[in-house]
């Protein structure tokens, strides 16, 4: 369901884009929300033209989870305001892993402290009227300390107030 209204998201902002003749608008901050398998806060920061890092604070799991990205952004030339961008970084942060949590039933851990690498690439709009940015992006990550292996079903859209 978050898939299927994630990429409906995207085809508005694509179709809006589309018919819609606008100038990509530059920024250098924006902080809101990140909707999807792990949803929170998200603040991103560019530190030179094609450049930016990004910090996630969410959760997952019932536990929370602190990521920093590095990213680089590319324009897609074609659509004025629409870019792609790929990157990668770490996550640091811990689940209840016990066996009141659904994802880890059978489990006799009582609370895991996590460490890993994470990878990004998506799409990012910026509309020319209003101070907003659209995210749409697949975050896979692998945790390398406390189990949990490879993730790879982080999809999400972001929606950010651009200062």
């Amino acid at each position: 369901m978050v898939k299927k209204v994630m990429f409906a998201a995207m085809a508005m902002i694509l179709m809006y884009s589309v018919s819609n003749e606008s100038k990509a608008q530059a920024y250098n901050t924006a902080v809101g929300l990140r909707l999807g398998s792990s949803s929170g806060l998200s603040v991103k920061h560019f530190i030179s033209q094609d450049a930016a890092i990004e910090g996630i604070l969410h959760t997952r799991w019932r536990g929370l989870l602190l990521t920093g990205l590095y990213e680089v952004h590319k324009d897609i030339e074609d659509v004025s305001g629409l870019g792609w961008f790929y990157g990668g970084g770490a996550h640091l942060g811990s689940w209840n892993s016990g066996s009141n949590n659904p994802y880890w039933a059978g489990n006799n851990y009582k609370g895991s402290t996590i460490l890993g690498i994470d990878g990004i690439i998506g799409l990012d709009y910026v509309l020319e009227d209003l101070p907003l940015n659209f995210s749409l992006d697949f975050k896979p990550a692998i945790n390398l300390i406390n189990g949990g292996g490879f993730w790879g079903d982080d999809f999400a859209l972001s929606v950010r107030y651009i200062f």
